[in-house]
């Protein structure tokens, strides 16, 4: 039975919302800056295992590059391993358009040798996503990924704009089905930016056009109102919904499953999530997040600036930073400002991977430099060349003009096919097996030297098991005294006094 043929059997049999969990990948990358280790996400993964979700979002590109660079985890050998414990619940990867790490766009086997390499190293679903609603680019994984077996997810991302209308959300989806099959369709909200009112018109547009396919929907808390946005979207149809296991939950992340839960049964919905193991997995963050340092997820405000500039929070926080640190932290509501600009000028694209950083770049160029466009990058004159895929709306014809003038002679005019890679990455290692070879491909220099010289994958858990940290933080409540343990398939049952 196929993915999308066992949601439709669930929503037959009770009706019942799957749940896709998000605290390994979108919800640690978004609090926690993606520094889960292997040895840290270990003690979990027989309580990930019977917690009851749909599939676990696991790892995306960004995921690869942490382990690679920073905690010198080979990430193949992760995924393997952890699939050997999460035997029953599905795992997901992404295809980023025809981009892995950077802004670079790959040569078409490339991406295809990504899609066979999630495929062998334990990944069953794969989200593929482009910023400018290319179906071609997107079609591209999705066919290779049904080739290989895998649950593909064509993912939208979510915008405010004059172009990002429900009819192009509803086009999209239906060019995507008619034209590579694709078995599911995801609302991504990565700027938090959807508001009830919008929900109620989105879903039923979208749902017009995909046929039984599943309808996901998947937001952040960056303005406070996704976990209501949920609600809506539950309530119209939507099949699945992304959330995190709080204290890893809220803030810029995904709403949390405890407090989903709760509105969903309040509203007369439900989800099969087993809350008792939840239970035990939130005690058990919440104890990692105390020795690790590691903030824990709040509520934010309302802010309706965000839906002007549109910035991911957690870049947004990083963005401050590193202006901090070059003394132009004064310029950061300018630079804000710049970037709703900008985005107007060069066709409202997405605040997303790459484009927001390439957006947000520009903009402390223009502002820094006391004249717009003066200084260019090459992403900007690239994606107004259409390099990244052809654009939504036009260029202001003004801006182009000073984009072509002041961007680099390098780049031309018309991007350029690019030519077929994996002959050459296989002759330049041909001792390698593919796995290695993908992850030379995208990273350079002596990361992947230095990841192998670390050694096998370190899962030593550094905290204990989930049960231990449930137990330590009974110990802590007051008025908590006495509890009894019943012990049924590492599941623990415990009664307060």
């Amino acid at each position: 039975m196929t993915e999308a043929e066992k949601v439709r059997a669930r929503r037959a049999r009770d009706g019942s919302i799957g749940i896709i969990d998000t605290t390994f990948r979108d919800a640690q990358q978004c609090l926690w800056t993606t520094r889960m280790t292997a040895g840290m996400m270990w003690p979990m993964l027989d309580g990930m295992e019977r917690a009851g979700f749909e599939m676990i979002d696991f790892m995306a590109p960004v995921q690869f590059d942490v382990c690679v660079r920073y905690l010198q985890e080979n990430p193949w050998e992760k995924a393997r391993l952890f699939k050997t414990k999460l035997v029953d619940t599905p795992l997901r990867s992404y295809c980023r358009s025809k981009s892995l790490i950077g802004f670079g766009v790959m040569p078409d086997d490339m991406v295809e040798m990504w899609i066979e390499r999630l495929a062998a190293n334990g990944f069953s679903v794969v989200g593929t996503l482009d910023a400018l609603f290319d179906v071609d680019n997107m079609a591209l994984s999705i066919r290779h990924g049904k080739k290989l077996g895998l649950h593909t997810v064509a993912a939208l991302v979510f915008c405010q704009s004059p172009v990002h209308t429900d009819e192009l959300y509803a086009a999209t989806a239906k060019a995507l089905v008619e034209k590579a099959d694709v078995d599911g369709v995801m609302i991504k909200d990565s700027g938090g930016l959807l508001t009830p009112d919008r929900i109620r018109t989105l879903v039923p547009a979208l749902k017009a056009v995909m046929g039984n396919r599943p309808l996901e929907l998947h937001s952040h808390c960056n303005t406070g109102l996704a976990p209501l946005v949920y609600l809506e979207g539950a309530k119209l149809g939507v099949d699945q919904l992304h959330t995190s296991i709080a204290p890893l939950a809220s803030g810029p992340a995904q709403p949390s499953i405890q407090n989903t839960m709760r509105n969903l049964t309040l509203s007369g919905l439900r989800a099969n999530v087993d809350l008792a193991t939840i239970a035990e997995l939130s005690a058990y963050i919440e104890d990692l997040a105390a020795q690790e340092g590691f903030p824990l997820g709040q509520p934010m405000e309302y802010d309706v600036f965000t839906y002007k500039h549109q910035m991911p929070w957690g870049m947004a926080n990083n963005w401050r930073s590193q202006l901090r640190e070059q003394g132009l932290e004064h310029r950061y509501d300018e630079i804000l400002e710049e970037i709703v600009q900008i985005r107007s000028e060069l066709g409202w694209p997405i605040m997303v991977t790459p484009f927001s950083q390439i957006i947000s770049v520009q903009a402390m160029l223009n502002v820094v430099s006391g004249e717009r466009y003066r200084n260019v990058t090459d992403e900007i004159k690239r994606y107004a060349l259409g390099h990244f895929g052809k654009l939504l709306a036009p260029v202001d014809p003004d801006i182009l003009d000073r984009i072509v003038a002041n961007g680099s002679p390098g780049i031309p005019i018309k991007p350029k096919p690019l030519e077929p890679a994996r002959a050459a990455l296989e002759r330049a290692y041909p001792n390698l097996d593919d796995d290695e070879r993908i992850l030379r491909y995208m990273f350079a220099g002596s990361e992947v030297d230095r990841m192998n010289a670390a050694g096998a994958l370190n899962v030593t858990a550094t905290l204990g098991s989930p049960v231990e940290a449930l137990l330590r933080g009974l110990q802590k409540r007051g008025t908590v005294r006495h509890f009894d343990m019943k012990y049924k398939q590492t599941h623990v049952a415990w009664r307060r006094h």
